[in-house]
């Protein structure tokens, strides 16, 4: 590849702060008639001189700055006076991430970032500011690729990147950060002997709380709480996870160190690795960023095991990918490009009946009675409160269904699942022990069932909800061929029919020795 430049549209962006302070000396000239004072020709020549200096800047940068990309490396050279070369092989290469501001998408460009393996600050990594959005998408792309074949030998998977730490607001920890901040605070002044309820601050403000507004007040404390579990948050993210270090120790060991505070080293045995889930939050799923657990053995307890397992902390969604690929020693995730196969309406349909019977009705049964009992106020706020909440319980129902899904990605059996938490389990196919299928009155008379995929972990097995019955065994069949065959029906020439079971017995599961 030659020597490229960086689009020409970077000037405009680099001089773009300069747009709040004229337009307020704009809106300063347009009030006072168009008659300037010296303190006016000052602010002007200091706005021009400015716009100068950073346009000259933008301008020299702009020339100076090239790239290309060569047969086994990526390289960027800068500067006017002190020119720097710098170099990025292409097997170095962990994670290339796109950002954009809004200034950057006003003008339809994107700023590319360069991770690499070992990289934990920001003057490690390559920067391009700025290109065109499609170009940028077509280099990312381009560098993936090339990057990906060589990264399943790399014995490092993953190490911390400071920016990640944008994503941990995105988490529920952000409730469990404002708790901490108020506990902490709370146990110093206990522990110096000050009681913070007597607190002269405490006392004028929850006065004040209740003699306010409610329009005002309710606001204030809602960003105030914000604030406190955006702070716990980062507290909890930087603690959790300091000097995180993903990393192959040998070919058959992978360890993840991480921790401030506490330190953590979890070593996790290649042979009792089966594979790995993706997790995507509510919150973190719509700032683009996911995390990674293995689904391994012998991590202990229930609780110990959703703790041990984490092997990638809030972080973009093309890393925790790319970390899927290291954990699994593939040189392309499974999970990537992935088209499942779509679960039937119904399913849809059951999900909005039980958002309903679990949020609708009891918001509209608990104050009612309440109500019924004490005074019309509260069935007026069991009404509206039941009314509001259904177009919540429709949307969720719609984001659960549409989440659903499952299908195979070469060696691996890939489930998909959840709206709060959507989590996608991809599964080694040689470790599925047997396989489960649960129903209900319910599901059966909607045709549906759901196949749980049993591996050797204290999970104990991974759900495929509500996919079609006819489907089921046919799908559990190719996926792991041998468990199911003797029970399934085949016509006279020994092709299998679509899909069905044997009866084996009146309800229940059927297990890996097909007893239900």
């Amino acid at each position: 590849m030659d020597w490229r430049k960086l689009d020409p549209r970077m000037i405009a962006v680099h001089t773009s702060w300069l747009a709040p302070p004229a337009a307020s000396f704009l809106m300063a000239l347009w009030i006072s008639g168009g008659h300037l004072d010296l303190r006016g020709w000052l602010t002007l020549s200091g706005i021009t001189l400015g716009f100068l200096a950073f346009t000259a800047a933008g301008v020299a940068s702009w020339a100076k700055t090239r790239y290309r990309l060569t047969a086994d490396a990526v390289e960027v050279r800068t500067g006017m006076f002190t020119r720097k070369l710098r170099t990025v092989r292409l097997n170095r290469i962990r994670n290339v991430d796109l950002t954009a501001s809004p200034v950057h998408r006003l003008f339809g460009l994107t700023t590319l970032r360069i991770g690499t393996a070992g990289s934990t600050d920001l003057g490690s990594e390559v920067k391009l500011d700025a290109l065109a959005a499609p170009v940028a998408r077509a280099l990312r792309a381009e560098l993936l690729a090339r990057a990906t074949h060589t990264a399943a030998e790399d014995p490092v998977v993953s190490t911390i990147n400071p920016r990640w730490l944008r994503y941990a607001p995105l988490t529920f920890w952000i409730f469990g950060g404002m708790v901490l901040v108020l506990g902490v605070g709370y146990r110093a002044l206990e522990a110096i002997g000050i009681e913070a309820w007597r607190l002269p601050v405490v006392r004028r403000l929850a006065v004040e709380f209740g003699s306010s507004a409610l329009w005002w007040t309710i606001p204030l404390a809602f960003l105030a709480s914000t604030l406190l579990g955006v702070l716990g948050a980062l507290a909890l993210y930087v603690e959790g996870w300091w000097r995180y270090r993903l990393e192959w120790v040998s070919d058959s060991l992978l360890r993840v160190r991480r921790g401030l505070l506490t330190t953590r080293s979890v070593s996790i045995e290649r042979c009792r690795l089966f594979g790995a889930v993706l997790r995507e939050p509510l919150l973190l799923r719509f700032g683009g960023g996911a995390k990674v657990n293995a689904v391994a053995a012998g991590l202990g307890t229930e609780q110990q095991d959703s703790e041990r397992s984490a092997v990638l902390p809030p972080a973009p969604r093309a890393e925790a990918l790319r970390v899927v690929a290291g954990v699994l020693r593939e040189p392309v995730s499974p999970l990537e490009d992935l088209v499942l196969t779509a679960h039937p309406k119904v399913a849809h349909r059951r999900r909005i009946v039980r958002g309903l019977l679990l949020v609708t009705l009891p918001l509209l049964v608990v104050p009612g009675v309440l109500g019924y009992l004490l005074t019309d106020v509260l069935l007026h706020l069991a009404w509206s409160t039941a009314l509001a909440s259904v177009p919540f319980v429709l949307w969720f129902a719609r984001d659960a269904y549409r989440n659903l899904g499952h299908g195979l990605s070469g060696r691996y059996l890939v489930a998909r699942s959840g709206t709060i938490s959507r989590d996608t389990a991809a599964l080694r196919r040689a470790d599925v022990l047997s396989w489960t299928f649960a129903d209900t009155p319910f599901s059966r008379r909607a045709g549906v069932v759901t196949l749980t995929a049993a591996v050797a972990t204290v999970v104990g097995g991974y759900h495929v909800r509500d996919m079609a019955e006819a489907d089921s065994a046919g799908f559990a069949e190719r996926a792991v061929p041998g468990i199911l065959t003797e029970f399934l029906d085949t016509d006279g020439s020994g092709e299998q029919l679509p899909a069905e079971l044997v009866h084996c017995g009146a309800g229940g599961p059927v297990g890996a020795d097909g007893a239900r």
